[in-house]
């Protein structure tokens, strides 16, 4: 038998072997994709839900100066989990998460004090809700 006669004699078999391959990469792909696309959604509503935690506490520990049912610390914890979770996110998530550290950092003895302090706070939480959104959003 000569490969052409093969060819002919098997086509019907090779083309299924080739869409049964393409459709298992097709899979795969899509499998991956959707699960990026999972953890980026839990990662996003999860910062969403710690920035509204970590705007209370500012906002209870400048306004109410309530120290007693908030302490820095709270608002340390809730800033490095935000951190950590913003590493999941894609795009420029991180450097918002990174930045609000960064102004938290600065200004966390300065609530109850100086009225800076907790607009840069809250502009910070701000921008990194909005790009959160954003990211969410765009998700397929």
């Amino acid at each position: 038998m000569n490969l052409k006669t093969q060819l002919k004699d098997n086509l019907l078999a090779i083309i299924s072997l080739l869409v049964a391959f393409s459709a298992l990469g097709y899979n795969t792909w899509r499998n991956e994709s959707t699960e990026r696309n999972r953890n980026v959604r839990f990662a996003g509503f999860e910062i969403i839900r710690n920035l509204g935690e970590l705007e209370r506490i500012t906002y209870r520990l400048h306004f109410d100066k309530a120290i007693e049912r908030n302490t820095p610390r709270d608002g340390w914890a809730v800033v490095l989990v935000l951190r950590d979770m913003a590493a999941l996110m894609p795009e420029h998530v991180p450097e918002k998460a990174t930045a609000l550290f960064a102004v938290w950092q600065s200004n966390w003895d300065g609530l109850g004090k100086e009225g800076k302090a907790v607009a840069d706070i809250d502009n910070a939480i701000n921008g990194l809700r909005q790009e959160t959104l954003r990211v969410v959003r765009l998700l397929d």
